[in-house]
C-alpha cells in the first residue's frame, strides 16, 4: 500500500467520526491560537513602550539633581537641587558627542485668558528643547535664545491647553496674552498634537523661556533637569562620559565620591524595557504552550481509544498482507492530520484573537512569521510524538488475536 492510499484511509477514518475528530483537534486549536494571540499582543507591547521611550526625545540623555539623605532616610532623584545654569555651559562644552542641551525647571500654575481659565504645568527652558524633543508646532514660532536672554514673557502653548481655555483647540491664540499666576505672556507660538508620551503630556503644557520661568514663577535659580541630545546613537555612552566628567569638574566631585546627579541614558532605558516585555512575552508564550501539550496528550488518547475500536480492522487488514508498516503509517497520518489541521485553524483564530484583544486595550499588536511557524511545526511535532504509542500498537497487533478481538 503507498503512501497515498494511507492517506486517503485515514482521512476516512477521520472524517467516519467527525464530532470526535473535532473535539480532539479542540486542545490544538486553543494551544496555537493562544500561542500566536500571547506573542503579538506581547510584541505589540513592547514596539508600544519602544515608541514611548523614544518619543521622549532623540538620543535622549537626562540629567538629574542627586537624592538626599537625612536620617539615614534617601530620597528619590531629585531631591536635591544640585544643577545650575553654570552646568548647562559646561555640559554644552563638554564635547562634540553632545548636540543640544536644554535646562528645564517645571512648576504647575493656574493660566487665565479672558473669562476661560485652567492649571496646567509650566516648562522653562530654552531653543534647544524643541530639537531635543522633536517639538513640531502648528502655528507661531517656539522661544528663542535672545527670549531667553531677555527674560521675555512669552510662551507656546500645548492644544489641550488651548482647549481648556477657548473651549477649541483650534482657536486664534497667537499674539493674545494670557496670564500665569498673574504675571502676563504674549503667546507666540502652539505645538502639535503628539497624545501622552511618557508620564506626561507635551499637549497639556505650556512652554517659557527658562529665565522668566525662574524669575517670575518659580523664585530660584536651580534646576531639576538637564535634557541633553547625543549626536547619534552610537556616540550616545561618549556623551554621557563627557557630561559625567564636566559635571564632576564643575561640582569638584573627588574621585570615589558619590555623585550629587544621575545621569539617565534614554537607550539603556529602551534595552531595559524591551528585556522586560520580551521576557513577558516569552512567558506568556511558554503559559499558552502548556495547552499544546495537553492538547498533544487528548491526540493520543483518542488515537489509543480508535486502535482499540479498530482492533477487528486492523486483524483483517494484516490478514489480508498489509504490513506492519501499513498500520503504523495510518495511524501516525491520522495523528499529524488531526494536529495540522488543529494548528491551521489556530493560526487564524491566533489572528482573529490577537486583533481583538489590540482593539479592547487599545494598541496596535504584533505577529511575527516566526512565532506563526513554530506554533504550527510545534503542533505538527505534537502529531507525531503523541502519535508514535498509538501506531505502534497498532502496528504491532498479532492478526490472529486481533481477529479474535470483540
Amino acid at each position: 500500500m503507498n503512501f497515498f492510499e494511507s492517506i486517503r484511509i485515514s482521512l476516512r477514518a477521520l472524517k467516519a467520526n467527525k464530532l470526535r475528530s473535532a473535539l480532539t483537534m479542540l486542545g490544538m486549536i486553543i494551544g496555537v491560537a493562544a500561542v500566536i494571540a500571547m506573542v503579538g499582543i506581547g510584541n505589540g507591547a513592547t514596539a508600544s513602550i519602544t515608541s514611548q521611550i523614544q518619543g521622549l526625545g532623540s538620543n535622549l540623555l537626562t540629567i538629574s539633581s542627586g537624592q538626599s539623605n537625612s536620617g539615614g532616610v534617601r530620597g528619590g532623584a531629585g531631591s536635591l537641587t544640585t544643577l545650575t545654569m553654570t552646568d548647562v555651559t559646561k555640559i554644552q562644552a563638554a564635547g562634540s558627542a553632545v548636540k543640544a542641551v536644554a535646562p528645564v525647571s517645571s512648576t504647575n500654575a493656574q493660566v487665565v485668558i479672558g473669562s476661560g481659565n485652567t492649571s496646567t504645568s509650566i516648562n522653562g527652558t530654552n531653543q534647544d528643547y524643541q530639537i531635543i524633543k522633536n517639538v513640531t508646532l502648528t502655528s507661531g514660532r517656539f522661544i528663542t535664545q535672545e527670549d531667553v536672554d531677555s527674560s521675555a514673557r512669552v510662551a507656546v502653548l500645548g492644544p489641550t491647553v488651548i482647549t481648556n481655555l477657548m473651549g477649541d483647540a483650534n482657536a486664534s491664540v497667537i499674539g493674545k496674552t494670557i496670564k500665569i499666576n498673574n504675571v502676563p505672556f504674549q503667546v507666540i507660538g502652539v505645538t502639535t498634537a503628539t497624545g501622552s508620551t511618557g508620564f506626561q503630556s507635551s499637549d497639556d503644557m505650556i512652554t517659557a523661556p527658562i529665565s522668566t520661568v525662574q524669575e517670575r514663577l518659580i523664585g530660584k535659580k536651580t534646576l531639576r533637569n538637564i535634557l541633553v541630545s547625543a549626536s547619534s546613537a552610537d556616540v550616545m555612552q561618549t556623551a554621557q562620559d563627557e557630561i559625567t566628567a564636566a559635571l564632576h569638574q564643575a561640582h569638584k566631585i573627588q574621585t570615589g565620591k558619590a555623585d550629587d546627579f544621575t545621569v539617565q541614558n534614554q537607550a539603556d532605558m529602551l534595552a531595559t524595557m524591551t528585556g522586560v516585555t520580551q521576557t513577558l512575552t516569552m512567558l506568556l508564550g511558554g503559559i499558552a504552550g502548556i495547552s499544546l501539550l495537553v492538547g498533544g496528550i487528548g491526540i493520543m488518547n483518542i488515537m489509543l481509544v480508535s486502535v482499540t475500536e479498530r482492533t477487528r480492522e486492523i486483524g483483517i487488514r494484516k490478514a489480508i498482507g498489509a504490513k506492519g508498516m501499513d498500520i503504523l503509517l495510518q495511524f501516525l497520518i491520522e495523528a499529524v492530520v488531526l494536529s495540522v489541521l488543529g494548528g491551521g485553524i489556530g493560526i487564524v483564530l491566533g489572528y482573529g484573537g490577537s486583533s481583538l484583544a489590540g482593539t479592547a486595550l487599545k494598541m496596535s499588536t504584533s505577529i511575527s512569521m516566526t512565532s506563526v511557524l513554530v506554533a504550527f511545526g510545534f503542533s505538527a511535532a505534537i502529531g507525531i510524538i503523541f502519535g508514535v504509542f498509538p501506531a505502534r500498537k497498532a502496528a504491532a497487533m498479532d492478526p490472529i488475536d486481533a481477529l479474535r478481538y470483540e
